[in-house]
């Protein structure tokens, strides 16, 4: 069985179809399996707790350095965990951000409100190199290659065969902020324009004049098939996901009064449209 997995991996099969992420957690869980341990016990073999180990077999966290160590250690796997752990983190997605994204592909709506730069669902390719460039200025160009590569197959979740619904709000901050240049901001609100007329995504604008905003943070909610919801939010720090009923609530509100604020659609496609043609001036 382990050789199997081993052959798997060297032949580039990345469980039919699963991502990576979603594919070491299962490989993890058949080598478990294959060595007839609980959870339990491979947790205390790792130095981790019975629900960490859930989490990572189901794909929805990426195990530490030291975890997959441990397993190749308690599982006799000779660093395949490792391997395939390297692969998850060398796919142009943060560590941090491959749970949120594994939980996006699986949304039925997602709603999000941005404050400075368009969401990276409406984003073109030109548009979100130069973001990645200003981050970090001395990225060598084939990361910039993955990172963008990466932030457009997430796209795939509004363009894809069943696609999700999205309703985005963004503050008119994402609209004047001249990212890339002009000719880049002009490609990118003549694509928010296209992504607009879809009939699965609802686009607003927050007016500028409004003064100060319900909210100056951005805001994810993801819903799934099953109704539940997860929040999520990004920092410094790195990216959190948070089920909390309490900041589930705090955030709805929010959200609807962003809403309510904010301009109809068809006014905000206007805008839009409006502020493309600047640009060409």
């Amino acid at each position: 069985m382990l050789k199997k997995q081993a052959s798997d991996v060297e032949t580039g099969v990345s469980g039919r179809g699963l991502n990576d992420l979603v594919f070491l957690g299962s490989e993890i869980r058949t080598g478990r399996l294959g060595r007839k341990i609980t959870q339990e016990h491979l947790g205390k073999a790792t130095g981790y707790s019975l629900s960490y180990v859930s989490k990572v077999e189901s794909g929805l966290i990426v195990p530490s350095q030291r975890f997959v160590e441990g397993c190749d250690l308690a599982l006799g796997t000779d660093g395949l965990f490792t391997r395939l752990r390297a692969r998850v983190v060398a796919t142009g997605l943060p560590a941090w951000f491959q749970p949120f994204v594994q939980r996006e592909r699986r949304a039925r709506l997602i709603t999000e409100y941005s404050v400075l730069v368009v969401p990276g669902l409406l984003q073109t390719g030109a548009y979100a190199r130069a973001l990645f460039e200003a981050y970090a200025p001395d990225t060598p160009a084939e990361t910039l290659d993955r990172q963008v590569q990466a932030r457009l197959e997430r796209q795939l979740v509004l363009t894809g065969d069943e696609p999700a619904s999205f309703w985005a709000v963004l503050h008119e901050c994402c609209l004047r902020i001249p990212v890339g240049g002009r000719a880049v901001m002009r490609a990118q609100l003549a694509h928010l324009v296209t992504m607009a007329a879809l009939p699965h995504v609802t686009l607003q604008v927050l007016p500028i004049s409004l003064g100060a905003p319900p909210s100056v943070e951005q805001l994810i909610v993801l819903r799934q098939q099953d109704g539940q919801e997860c929040l999520y939010s990004d920092t410094v720090m790195g990216g959190q996901l948070s089920e909390e009923e309490g900041r589930l609530s705090d955030v709805a509100r929010r959200i609807e009064r962003l809403k309510a604020d904010a301009l109809a659609p068809r006014q905000s496609v206007a805008l839009v449209n409006q502020l493309a043609e600047e640009h060409d001036e």
